[in-house]
């Protein structure tokens, strides 16, 4: 018997997005860690703490998820912010607001202003490659093929300022 003949209903993106699960939280970097990011901190974010930063990336401006790890180690006082929960997050907020968007609302997060930390554009975000690159382009930016990959020309010069 699968989980929905049991009665279990999946939960939507956007209830993933606000379940906390008791984060924020600032842990002291492993051993086991620390060959990767060294000695310190390590902050593992709240959901809404990821979707908050990339709801301030305005018409004209993109994130990295690296700048948004940076701006959470400051925020918490942090070494770093840990890239695999914001990794993460940032998927969930970016299938929460197509959730939303789906049904009518216009006022949602903009996800495909947050690229990969070299201005990679998301290929795993709903709507894919095709519908950020045209929300992209309405919004000013060239879109690029380099190889398999699809960058944000000079994205350096619109990144949000931290």
């Amino acid at each position: 018997m699968g989980w929905f003949e049991m009665g279990y209903k999946r939960k939507s993106w956007r209830e993933k997005l606000a379940d906390s699960k008791g984060l924020p939280r600032v842990e002291v970097i492993t051993e086991r860690m620390a060959a990767r990011w060294g000695k310190g901190t390590i902050v593992i974010p709240a959901p809404m703490e990821v979707d908050g930063i990339m709801k301030r990336v305005r018409k004209g401006k993109v994130i990295t998820v690296n700048e948004i790890r940076n701006i959470l180690a400051k925020k918490h006082g942090a070494t770093v912010g840990c890239p695999i929960t914001t990794g993460i997050f940032v998927m969930i907020a970016a299938h929460a607001a197509r959730e939303a968007m789906e049904e009518g609302k216009t006022r949602v997060t903009p996800y495909w202003r947050t690229l990969k930390s070299d201005g990679e554009i998301n290929p795993k975000y709903p709507g894919g490659i095709e519908d950020q690159r045209k929300r992209l382009a309405s919004e000013g930016h060239e879109v690029i093929r380099k190889g398999k990959k699809y960058l944000l020309k000079d994205y350096e010069k619109h990144l949000l300022e931290g």
